[in-house]
């Protein structure tokens, strides 16, 4: 299946900090830390990454930004292999649910990626390795520096640019994995959804408001989210499959809003 180019978009972590109804907000507690892991289509058949541990890192007086002093795991629900092209269209991996963490000023997270990763590329059967020293080392690190207070919990989606995160070697036919990732806070930000048909087509759907663009497909079933949007007015193109011969629509001032899903009305292309 055909998977469409995205726009270069800068490397960032999409987090939600939402409060229970505790009424302790001081650091002396527990908070919980939930993880899920999502995608930005590329134009593969399969990317295949091997996810075996997650790491925080909180702030200390002793550590800089760059030590690998002060790590500590806390693991994920199911370590393994997942194609991350099916981690689109509003579908998402749990990695950690509720995890209860200390409280402070969380600086960093990691990302650790085992060595069985590989992709297929358009047009191929057979998976080729992906080349991954960093990511095996020490781990793929996103800036967070968010206080973790007692009593809430903080929900982080990792969006993982399948396309930007694969690199082709020159003439040396090695493939290199340098995972991209984006964030965004989304406690301040809101989402993007609705229905585009035909179903059985493959369809982009990308919004952005002149500064900020993020882009998904939609699902076997026409659907499509997108998640982590700064509030304002956007521009969303929808781009049909070239081989469907289907036109392209442009929809344009879509109002996203903090805390709230945009459901577009349901898109019939021609």
């Amino acid at each position: 299946m055909k998977y469409f180019k995205q726009i270069i978009i800068v490397a960032f972590l999409v987090f939600v900090c939402s409060c229970s109804n505790s009424e302790n907000s001081n650091n002396d507690g527990k908070a919980t830390l939930s993880i899920k892991l999502v995608d930005e289509p590329g134009d593969y058949e399969h990317v295949y990454v091997e996810v075996i541990d997650v790491m925080v890192k909180y702030q200390n007086d002793t550590d800089s930004d760059d030590d690998e002093n002060g790590w500590e795991s806390i693991g994920i629900i199911n370590p393994g292999v997942y194609d991350l092209l099916e981690l689109t269209g509003g579908v998402s991996l749990q990695l950690i649910d509720n995890e209860e963490v200390d409280t402070g000023l969380l600086k960093q997270i990691r990302l650790v990626l085992g060595d069985d990763n590989s992709v297929v590329l358009e047009g191929e059967d057979v998976p080729r390795s992906l080349n991954t020293p960093s990511a095996q080392q020490s781990g793929l690190k996103i800036m967070v520096n968010q206080e973790i207070n007692s009593g809430f919990n903080y929900d982080f989606i990792l969006d993982f640019d399948a396309d930007e995160s694969i690199v082709m070697a020159g003439n040396s036919g090695n493939i290199n994995l340098k995972p991209v990732l984006r964030a965004s806070l989304e406690i301040n930000s809101g989402s993007l959804s609705g229905t585009i048909l035909p179903a059985d087509v493959v369809v982009e759907v990308e919004a952005t408001n002149g500064e900020f663009t993020a882009a998904t497909i939609t699902d076997n079933s026409g659907n499509f989210q997108i998640e982590g949007l700064s509030p304002g007015i956007y521009t969303i193109t929808i781009t049909p499959d070239d081989d469907s011969m289907l036109n392209s629509v442009i929809i344009e001032n879509v109002e996203i809003v903090v805390g709230e899903i945009t459901i577009l009305d349901t898109i019939t292309l021609e």
